[in-house]
């Protein structure tokens, strides 16, 4: 890798990203969490799958954590419902112009 100055080497990067895909308006939707540290994708959650999973060892480790926390998952399920609301609160600005 190039040599990075010193001003950038404790450079620390996190970013948690909601995706929320819609098929035919509300009648089918995918919630996708994604956490990427450093630019790699290290856990993401699925609402298709309906739990965490790791994509990096570190992430692994996360997952197993949070699929084993019921009241967490509980809330991590139902996430969903607010792409639902959310989409209603929207389209009538973004998907019917």
């Amino acid at each position: 890798p190039p040599d990075l100055c010193p001003a950038h080497t404790g450079v620390f990067q996190f970013l948690g990203q909601v995706e929320c895909h819609f098929i035919n308006g509300t009648e089918k939707v995918r919630l996708v969490v994604r956490y990427i540290n450093n630019r790699e994708q290290a856990v993401h959650f699925d609402s298709d799958v309906g739990h965490f999973v790791g994509d990096t060892p570190y992430g692994e480790i996360q997952a197993r954590y949070w699929n084993s926390d019921p009241e967490w998952m509980e809330y991590m399920r139902a996430a969903v419902d607010t792409c639902r609301h959310n989409y209603e609160i929207d389209a009538p600005f973004t998907a019917e112009r």
